[in-house]
């Protein structure tokens, strides 16, 4: 069985897709020496599939070529089973578990890098029994996440546009946290469970959070007046949001909320729907990760 299995998604990312597999034959040669193989995925949860199968048949390292969310469906895939690590070739239009890694966004140099990786182990959230390896959370960024999936087009400029659109009507809901043997009560306008230090493009909502510590960093915003919402853009641009004082942060490793009406969560960006009850856990380092 080849060493290694490149997951492609085609529809990731905002430039040329055709180019990949030409590029993949550059560093790895062809597909035919039987060295590594190469799957396209077809739709949603093909990806996690794939990556089982991959796993299951002996690959050492399944790699998620394109964004988080595709990250997301490989992580998924690779849960629980032995001897097989995750690596990313970074084709999104966010990336945010790639630059949190460190993995090179340029794709040869990402490419060149899992010629010979290094390994190590990460730990794994879960919202609601779903998995996540960046950040999930309630509230405006699954907003802003449901509606971005709509928008027609990817980029930095499409999510700042959306997030623009929804800031004018987005209203926060009263929420109750119980975390660390204690309950919160208080509005959520965001309520974010990073495991990695960013959403994506460089942007952060979590910049102490660690991979490999066994905690989530949780942040609360519980309003977002015109001063805090720039208070808190600057912040989240310049990895300095928790000196700004425009959110809260807590250490959890568990945590269930409830909503007083259904709110909007999601899971790596993607959107998955609306609950009034959530439960949040922390898997402690249970996926390897090869760079």
């Amino acid at each position: 069985m080849p060493r290694t299995c490149f997951i492609f998604n085609p529809m990731a990312g905002t430039g040329r897709r055709a180019e990949f597999p030409a590029l993949l034959a550059r560093y790895f040669g062809s597909e035919a020496s039987g060295d590594y193989l190469l799957r396209p995925t077809e739709g949603p949860g093909h990806a996690t599939e794939l990556a089982r199968a991959a796993a299951q048949a002996g690959c050492r390292v399944v790699v998620a070529v394109g964004g988080d969310g595709t990250v997301n469906e490989v992580g998924q895939g690779l849960l629980h089973q032995e001897n097989t690590a995750m690596g990313i070739v970074p084709r999104g239009s966010g990336n945010g578990l790639a630059r949190h890694l460190k993995v090179p966004l340029n794709l040869g140099a990402a490419l060149r890098r899992l010629r010979q990786p290094a390994f190590s182990r990460m730990d794994v959230g879960c919202i609601n029994d779903r998995p996540f390896f960046c950040t999930a959370g309630l509230g405006f960024d699954a907003r802003v996440s449901q509606q971005f999936a709509q928008a027609g087009s990817r980029g930095l400029s499409t999510y700042l546009r959306v997030t623009l659109q929804e800031y004018k009507t987005f209203e926060p809901v009263p929420i109750a946290v119980d975390t660390n043997g204690q309950t919160l009560r208080t509005d959520c306008y965001v309520l974010a469970f990073a495991n990695a230090s960013q959403y994506g493009n460089d942007v952060y909502i979590a910049p102490n959070a660690s991979l490999q510590d066994g905690l989530l960093d949780m942040c609360l915003i519980n309003a977002l007046p015109p001063w805090r919402a720039v208070q808190v853009a600057m912040g989240m641009a310049l990895g300095t949001l928790p000196r700004t004082g425009g959110a809260a942060y807590s250490h959890t490793s568990h945590a269930t909320v409830r909503a007083a009406a259904p709110i909007g969560y999601h899971a790596d960006g993607d959107y998955l729907g609306h609950a009034t009850e959530f439960v949040i856990d922390l898997l402690p380092l249970a996926l390897e990760v090869a760079m």
